[in-house]
């Protein structure tokens, strides 16, 4: 094709990158520091026919950019890059395949697998070596310009130690809803729906963490199976919305920043999944849809021995390279993006050691991490990191500087072994007060550890205490998939039973770490669907399945909805006591100026703990003293004294209440007892009574001052 220079072309200018509309025309703006020419081309709206190429005239610090003029919203275009195609050098450029703008705002047409997708010959014997003339523009999806989306969003900006999360999936939260309508059911408006917003609000959620809404590919591999990419961990398009999640697949963005703004008027808090660790387009075998493309040598960790080779610390077959200064500011505008425009409230960042990984390994001061902790914009919102990888020293937990939270999978195993019996006090101890051994360092604090009991990827709770074993056979992978390591027991049945024993035993240990969860320090993530047991048939790993499998069951039970009621009250309990959601750590020594011991170990005798029940209890207590310090200034807090006692012994245990100074012990929570509510809160007990704590339980109780002890 003949590329003619249209009239009215000029230079326009490289400092916004993408395509960014004026009233009058579109300045397109893309970096790359090794291509030697790059064209946009047009198409029409079908998306099928190439209208037009013009080269992008100027060439300013490594952006190529030019304005074109009679461009408007609705137009669709991609980019088509000249270079070298030399694997061994790192380079990839085949102008052959159409490419992807990474700043696109939204996408149009789905990718369509083929071998034209890729740069070199599926067939040929030297494989990526090879060069592949065949054009793949028919079986790529397009970008779309978009108008610029600027609104004032009101934030929640619900503070840390405030916080509790609620990680759920687009699609399947309400895919089933009975109160949405079904043309909304999976989509962004669907969970908008006030009926849906109503739930999670009452529940006392305070942040919904959204599983990736990037644009995103399902692999070949899937397509081939008749599965999906159901997650979305495959990202492509880092600045446009998910259109397969969209009522209006002709302005997903609108109904992205529609929902965003339900949420906020609820009082909710938006938290994207994010995957910057790696993009869709794989190792040197896979295809050509972006980033390999435009310039592969800046945009990927490649072997430094052998640049045709990517390295690969996320297990997905290559890594984003956030050594380079580009790719940093592309991940920060990003980031920007779906704050200033989109209105997210913050951000959980998949394999985030991989972002902080420098050539010298994990590094607490990477580039990406300062860039983050200093920018205007970044250095407002949530800052999640799960912090590892399957790359050398990808285990971080506990690492990342101040201003970052981060998933504690530790909480998760310590608290699922407590509850099996695997587990003693000395292992649960520090998880109950925030993980100080990994995150009281730098002047962090407790809400930095987000603790979890269950996620996305694993067992849900009702499986964690219904399944021994995986049973994934619905992946088509002959149950090798997903982890063996669930740390779950099934009390005498594998899967669904009759026996009203067992299941009143499995609700209770569902209510017993919920109530642990809920009543440690640190923020709480309570995964969609555990408040009324959601199950998945015990699959662990439903990466793959956009069927009932993964979708919530909103036909819920009797039993359903008593836990739900108790999730509800627990979280009650949480907010109106400080005590048990403070950002300071807590700690055991005697501030002899307040004259107060923030914290105390109880045995089930009474008294505090000695180093020989530490290592054999299964039954203790711990006494948080309301009157603990609540900030640096050195003063009292006014907060209630409450007790929680935690006995993951099989039968009961006589526990005797300590001697605490104040009145009688009040009876707030008992696992044993989830339908006691109010009257349980009127029970009152006096100091040194024997409570008898039922096998496998929760309790938890506040202490009265003398005034009211009677009352």
């Amino acid at each position: 094709m003949s590329i003619p220079l249209r009239r009215n072309l000029r230079e326009g200018n490289p400092s916004e990158r993408g395509a960014v509309y004026d009233g009058k025309g579109v300045n397109f703006a893309i970096f790359s520091a090794h291509a030697k020419a790059i064209e946009v081309c047009l198409f029409d709206r079908s998306g099928k026919n190439e209208l037009d190429r013009i080269k992008l005239p100027e060439y300013t610090d490594q952006i190529f950019h030019g304005w074109i003029p009679d461009i408007h919203p609705g137009q669709l275009y991609c980019f088509r890059v000249y270079g070298d195609y030399e694997p061994d050098a790192g380079h990839r450029f085949n102008s052959n395949k159409l490419l992807l703008d990474p700043y696109a705002r939204e996408h149009y047409g789905e990718l369509k697998w083929d071998p034209a997708l890729f740069g070199y010959q599926l067939d040929h014997p030297d494989k990526d070596l090879s060069f592949s003339d065949v054009d793949s523009a028919s079986f790529m999806p397009k970008c779309v310009i978009t108008d610029p989306g600027h609104k004032n969003f009101r934030h929640p900006r619900t503070r840390w130690a405030e916080t509790v999360v609620y990680e759920t999936h687009v699609k399947g939260y309400t895919q089933q809803h009975p109160h949405v309508p079904r043309k909304l059911r999976g989509t962004y408006a669907g969970l908008a729906n006030k009926h849906v917003l109503e739930h999670i609000k009452s529940l006392g959620v305070t942040a919904i963490e959204l599983l990736p809404v990037q644009s995103f590919v399902t692999d070949q591999y899937l397509v081939d199976h008749g599965l999906t990419n159901y997650w979305g961990y495959n990202t492509i398009g880092f600045f446009a919305p998910e259109t397969r999640y969209a009522a209006d697949t002709d302005d997903p963005a609108s109904e992205f920043r529609r929902m965003v703004t339900a949420c906020h008027e609820m009082g909710l808090e938006v938290i994207m999944d994010v995957v910057y660790n790696h993009t869709a387009e794989g190792n040197e075998l896979g295809p050509t849809l972006s980033f390999k493309g435009i310039d592969n040598l800046s945009y990927y960790r490649l072997m430094p021995d052998n640049l045709r080779y990517y390295i690969n610390d996320t297990g997905t077959g290559n890594t984003f390279n956030l050594s380079n200064l580009r790719a940093i500011q592309f991940v920060a505008d990003s980031l920007r993006y779906w704050t200033n425009e989109m209105g997210v409230d913050g951000f959980r960042f998949d394999l985030c050691s991989v972002l902080a990984r420098e050539r010298s390994g994990f590094d607490s001061e990477a580039g990406f991490l300062r860039v983050c902790r200093q920018d205007p914009t970044l250095s407002h919102v949530k800052l999640i990191a799960e912090p590892w990888d399957i790359g050398p020293g990808g285990y971080q937990v506990g690492h990342f500087p101040p201003s970052w939270a981060e998933w504690n999978d530790q909480f998760r195993d310590t608290v699922r072994d407590f509850w099996r019996g695997e587990a003693r006090a000395n292992a649960l101890a520090p998880r109950l007060l925030g993980s100080p051994d990994m995150f009281n360092h730098s002047g962090r604090q407790a809400w930095a550890s987000v603790n979890f009991v269950t996620a996305h990827d694993g067992f849900t709770l009702k499986d964690c205490v219904s399944y021994n074993e995986k049973h994934n056979e619905a992946n088509g992978e002959g149950g090798k998939d997903g982890s063996s390591d669930n740390r779950s027991y099934n009390y005498g049945v594998e899967g669904p039973t009759d026996d009203p024993d067992i299941n009143a035993l499995r609700w209770r240990q569902c209510r017993n770490m919920l109530a642990t969860l809920i009543f440690s320090q640190g923020t709480p993530m309570i995964l969609a669907g555990d408040e009324f047991g959601r199950t998945q048939g015990g699959n662990n790993n439903a990466y793959c399945q956009d069927t009932p499998i993964s979708w919530v069951n909103w036909d819920i039970g009797e039993e359903e909805e008593s836990l739900t009621r108790f999730v509800t009250r627990l979280l009650a309990l949480r907010k109106r006591f400080p005590i048990l959601h403070r950002s300071r750590f807590l700690t055991e020594a005697y501030n002899k100026e307040l004259e107060v011991k923030e914290l105390t170990w109880i045995s089930a005798g009474g008294g505090e703990m000695s180093p020989m029940e530490w290592e054999q209890a299964q039954c203790f207590g711990l006494m948080l003293d309301g009157r603990a310090q609540p900030s640096g200034i050195m003063r009292r807090g006014a907060d209630a004294t409450l007790l929680l006692v935690a006995n993951s012994w099989h039968d009961v245990v006589e526990f005797h209440l300590p001697v605490a100074e104040g009145g009688a012990w009040r009876l707030l929570v008992d696992t044993n007892q989830p339908e006691a509510g109010a009257k349980i809160e009127q029970n009152k007990f006096e100091q040194k009574h024997v409570y008898t704590v039922t096998g496998r339980s929760v309790l938890l109780f506040e202490l009265l001052d003398g005034s009211n002890a009677g009352h």
